[in-house]
């Protein structure tokens, strides 16, 4: 499933076919499109379930709305002629009338109505003081429409408020677009969805992802059960799929690995029109014809899965007169720099968030093979291939594939990620308010709190006795401008799988976090204050990026112990020393603070009902929890001289 390939080589007896000439994305999308005429299906289906379907053929309404002349309101239909003359000092009293309510039909002898707010009873007779003008109040037949006039044209995107409308007019049932959509799982090392996989297993996901994006616009998706690495198999399926269907997908194998046998297959069915486009992720995308219908392979690794649906698998039925896909494009500046490589349509994950009155973008990795950078993000970016990348601070167009209203309720957090914060998002999402939180560490935290690109930066530092020590916050010391929310005073200590503490060290396998992070500062006081000697620590040079990662190597086997917060040990099932304290901030401008979703979240750091879910959580000293603090320029914390509440 590699996306890099690109020559031929010989591994032992087999030979690794590799991409020799790539596709422009431009190219690709042409010979996709117009190759391949549209099947032209059609259904018919209860209104109820057309929305979001596109009508195949115009649709006229059965009968007339209203069918006849009726009030726009309630009161007394006239002849406006009985009216003339009406005025205050001249009032008329009516004797041929009749009392309608709204929607009532209007007798047709009369062609006026009077609302019941302009008349006097007397007696059983009306009085009016102003005149009717013909046809006032009254609702002619066929206003709304008239029998046999267009309703819905073809090609229309029916929307949830025109099912009232088609109901209105007779129309129970409606012609829409139809397209058969057949997906081949391919994989010897796949189980399917709901399986615990094992070593060297994977849960087939990419046709489920398949089925449910293309159903969207409108397919009818049939998943077919996974083939094995057998080309057999493979080809029979495809051949039965080809048959069945309109458009056919074949999930992975179409990489350049010894057991990849679309292409092959493909070839020994019908032509092979591509095999590898300039595109990323998706490079291996290839596009096959058997028997004059599309076949369409895509990658394995999910990212490059969803390239090939969205850019190639999507257009194809636009093509076809299928609605898109909703997205929606904002203009963003761009948090951090965005490398590119020359020469090939790069697709970026993107979060977008408002700081203050700026959008946002910061990108969400690009490995394609990591899923949780499109569930993180809320968009993704096109670098088209002349492009090398942008520089921080450059705006460009980010397609939004979420509700656009939901970014004015999200606060954007980055710095590091304690269990702590992951409870209070619950809270805040009870609230309407959304919590977008990433895990780089304490120091790219600080990083885009200076650089406006976060609302505030949760940081895990040092208890006061070692605050000053604490490089990443020098900067600000002068500042004045800063300011910590307490979350809680968090217990850090030596997690392992057998209880070890400080003393075992110099016999057991560690794993560090990185210099300047807060736990190892605090490590490095502890050992210096214990008289032992690093070096001596088997391990104790070897980093990781943070205390989650210290717990994922001592789980996997790699270490039997290291430091982190007693909150991430227990999530992982491991044993717990205390060592030391260190308190969970969250850092941001004073500003900030008069930020109605900042003010919800401080409320719900101070409601009784989360100090004691900490407490019940255990490792959390919650004293100080919701206090307001500034930075002194001795780079000491102390109670903020703003109103705590």
């Amino acid at each position: 499933m590699s996306e890099d390939s690109g020559s031929v080589a010989k591994t032992g007896c087999s030979m690794v076919k590799r991409y020799l000439e790539l596709l422009s994305l431009g190219e690709a999308l042409t010979l996709l499109t117009k190759s391949f005429a549209a099947p032209g299906h059609m259904e018919n289906v209860p209104v109820v379930q057309s929305v979001g379907r596109i009508v195949a053929e115009p649709v006229f309404a059965k009968y007339s709305v209203p069918a006849v002349n009726i009030s726009a309101m309630d009161g007394i239909a006239v002849r406006s002629r009985d009216t003339i003359g009406a005025g205050d000092q001249n009032p008329i009293t009516l004797t041929h009338f009749v009392r309608v309510n709204t929607g009532n039909i209007v007798p047709p002898e009369f062609d006026a109505v009077i609302m019941i707010e302009d008349v006097w009873e007397v007696g059983d007779h009306f009085r009016i003081r102003r005149s009717a003008i013909p046809w006032q109040h009254v609702r002619h037949a066929g206003e709304d429409i008239k029998e046999n006039k267009l309703v819905l044209a073809k090609g229309h995107l029916i929307r949830a408020f025109d099912i009232g409308a088609l109901v209105t007019y007779g129309i129970t049932s409606i012609d829409v677009l139809a397209v058969r959509v057949g997906i081949i799982p391919t994989g010897s090392e796949l189980v399917p969805p709901g399986v615990w996989p094992k070593p060297g297993q994977v849960v087939e996901s990419n046709t489920v992802m398949a089925q449910v994006y293309l159903s969207q616009m409108g397919a009818h998706c049939t998943r077919y059960p996974i083939a094995p690495d057998e080309p057999d198999i493979i080809r029979e399926t495809m051949r039965k799929a080809v048959e069945e269907n309109d458009l056919v997908l074949i999930s992975a194998g179409s990489s350049a690995g010894t057991r990849d046998f679309s292409e092959s297959v493909i070839r020994s069915l019908g032509e092979l029109v591509f095999h590898g486009v300039a595109v990323k992720p998706g490079k291996p995308v290839m596009l096959g014809n058997v028997k004059g219908k599309p076949v369409l392979g895509l990658p394995g690794y999910p990212l490059a899965a969803q390239t090939v649906l969205r850019e190639f698998a999507a257009p194809l039925l636009e093509s076809w007169g299928f609605a898109p896909a909703p997205h929606y494009p904002v203009t963003v500046r761009l948090a951090q720099p965005l490398v590119s490589d020359p020469g090939f349509d790069e697709f970026v994950p993107i979060f977008v968030g408002r700081i203050g009155t700026t959008l946002v973008g910061t990108p969400h990795g690009k490995g394609a093979f990591a899923q949780m950078a499109t569930v993180k993000a809320n968009g993704y970016t096109h670098i088209p291939a002349p492009v090398e990348g942008y520089e921080a601070g450059f705006e460009l167009t980010v397609m939004l594939t979420t509700d656009p209203g939901s970014i004015e309720r999200t606060l954007i957090l980055t710095g590091s990620i304690d269990p702590a914060l992951e409870d209070l998002a619950g809270l805040a999402h009870d609230e309407g308010l959304f919590i977008h939180a990433t895990n780089p560490g304490n120091t790219p935290g600080i990083l885009a709190l200076g650089g406006s690109c976060c609302h505030a930066a949760p940081l895990v530092l040092p208890a006061d006795s070692m605050l000053a020590s604490y490089q990443p916050l020098l900067q600000y010391k002068k500042s004045g401008d800063l300011v910590f929310i307490h979350i809680a005073t968090v217990e850090l200590g030596i997690a392992s799988r057998d209880g070890l503490g400080l003393k075992d060290l110099t016999h057991t396998r560690f794993i560090n976090t990185r210099k300047e992070t807060p736990s190892r500062t605090v490590l490095d006081a502890l050992i210096t204050a214990e008289g032992i000697d690093p070096l001596k620590v088997n391990g104790y040079l070897q980093e990781v990026h943070g205390p989650q990662a210290v717990v994922v190597a001592i789980r996997n086997g790699f270490a039997d112990a290291g430091m982190c917060t007693s909150g991430i040990a227990s999530a992982s099932g491991l044993e717990f020393v205390p060592v030391a304290h260190e308190d969970y901030e969250l850092a941001l401008w004073r500003e900030m603070l008069a930020d109605q979703r900042i003010k919800t979240l401080l409320t719900l750091i101070r409601s009784p009902a989360y100090r004691t879910h900490l407490e019940k959580i255990g490792g959390y000293d919650t004293a100080k929890t919701g206090v307001i603090r500034d930075l002194s320029p001795e780079l000491v914390l102390t109670t903020c001289p703003l109103p705590q509440d």
